[in-house]
């Protein structure tokens, strides 16, 4: 566990570090999008966060190569190579399409090169465990397919809800961490060497999310752009490929006892399955219903638009801060859920956890405009926002402010400007494979009042 750490910690820092580097070279650059009528910020942000991750990923896998422990990994397995050279491709392509915005067609001819280089270094499922089925093997042709379809799904899910500051590398730091602790558990409980690969290429991924969220969340600094959306949703898939048909029910021993205790302890074997798939429900969701959206309206299926689930969170009346953490809350709870039921399948105490959780979320959504005050000998410890003798003044400075600005601008002969509300999507809700969105007006960008 102490390599693993170490190896997140290095990957973080050298992630954070480069991250300010980075985006002084971006300003040099030019890679900054131009304002749009939708957007929150006031002021160009830079793109290409994606190449201080890039190079935390390297960090990560060369402090890794050096330990002893981990040293294994590279000796005995081909995926760590298979995976740098993946990111790599998808890297550059996403540093181009940040600074040139390449045909979508492009982005996604290079999405399934850089799968069918994983492919041919031996990053691929080889196997599936079906329950009632056992293990059903592949053919090579099956496995590429297989593989190739879930890098798709995967890349273009986190980059469908990189929508808001600090969203969607927030979300894949709480995925990631899920299934690092369910690939240990595996690796270390049952000795399974193969889960080794997919253990490294999670915690390598939760320092890449958690050295970067530090400049990415409101008002966020720099964007990661496509060129870290599309990084972190490889690695994540690569981690996926890489446990699933891995797996040996035999080494685990696991067929004892009588029939129902045989089939809750083989749940761990088919869990494989189902937790890539769990922990990128959110974003999957928002891909399938933004998919059958544009269909619907005779748009083309990669054309940005204003509909994702964070742009209707903020539309009821959610802050930019409270939709973030409603997402982030929401892919905790249905990739721990998936966990815990994993580790104690029999247990009814996880199903009732999980529900009384799902019903705090319902509560929190239905109460948009709610502002938690703290008692007043709190005040001291939290931010203004929360304290009961600012938060009236605040208002009314800001109302106060606002109409001044108003009466200067109809005495300057100016038109008054509508304020743009808060918490308003940012420049990184295109598609992985789209071109970004170029609409100023609400009604021609898709979305309903």
């Amino acid at each position: 566990m102490r390599e693993y750490l170490l190896t997140l910690c290095v990957t973080a820092a050298v992630t954070y570090l480069l991250t300010g580097p980075v985006r002084k070279f971006a300003i040099v650059a030019g890679a900054m999008p131009e304002i749009r009528a939708r957007d929150v910020h006031r002021e160009p942000t830079p793109r290409l966060g994606g190449i201080a991750m890039f190079f935390g990923l390297c960090a990560g896998l060369l402090v890794a190569d050096h330990l002893d422990n981990l040293n294994e990994v590279f000796e005995n397995s081909n995926e760590p190579r298979a995976l740098l050279s993946g990111a790599a491709l998808i890297w550059l392509i996403g540093v181009l399409d940040d600074k040139f915005e390449i045909d979508a067609l492009i982005k996604l001819g290079g999405q399934m090169i850089a799968a069918g280089v994983m492919v041919m270094q031996g990053l691929t499922i080889l196997w599936l465990p079906i329950p009632g089925f056992g293990s059903v093997a592949l053919t090579q042709w099956q496995g590429t397919l297989l593989t190739v379809a879930l890098v798709l799904i995967t890349i273009n899910a986190v980059n469908f809800v990189d929508g808001l500051d600090g969203l969607a590398a927030g979300m894949v730091c709480i995925a990631a961490a899920a299934f690092f602790l369910y690939a240990y558990r595996i690796w270390y409980s049952y000795g399974i060497e193969a889960a080794a690969p997919a253990t490294l290429f999670s915690a390598i991924l939760m320092g890449m999310c958690l050295g970067f969220l530090p400049h990415n969340m409101h008002p966020a600094r720099i964007f990661m752009g496509d060129s870290g959306s599309m990084l972190i949703g490889l690695v994540l898939a690569a981690g996926a490929i890489s446990i699933t048909g891995q797996v040996d029910p035999d080494a685990m021993n696991l067929y004892v006892g009588s029939e129902k205790a045989a089939v809750h302890q083989t749940v761990p074997v088919y869990i494989p399955l189902l937790l890539p798939l769990t922990i990128i429900a959110v974003p999957t969701a928002d891909l399938v219903l933004a998919v059958v959206r544009r269909t619907w309206r005779g748009q083309s299926p990669f054309a940005a638009d204003r509909g994702h689930l964070h742009h209707r969170l903020l539309e009821i009346g959610h802050s930019h801060s409270r939709a973030v953490l409603i997402m982030y809350f929401w892919s905790g709870v249905i990739a721990f859920g998936t966990l815990a039921y994993s580790v104690h399948s029999a247990s009814m105490w996880i199903v009732l956890v999980v529900v009384a959780l799902s019903a705090v979320g319902l509560v929190l959504l239905l109460l948009p405009r709610f502002t938690p005050r703290t008692p007043r000998w709190a005040e001291a410890f939290v931010p203004p926002r929360y304290r009961r003798r600012r938060a009236a003044a605040a208002e009314a400075a800001r109302a106060e402010t606002a109409a001044a600005s108003q009466e200067s601008a109809q005495e300057a002969g100016d038109e008054p400007r509508t304020p743009v509300a808060a918490g308003v999507g940012t420049v990184n809700g295109a598609t992985a494979i789209g071109a970004r969105s170029r609409f100023t007006d609400r009604r021609r960008a898709g979305s309903r009042r």
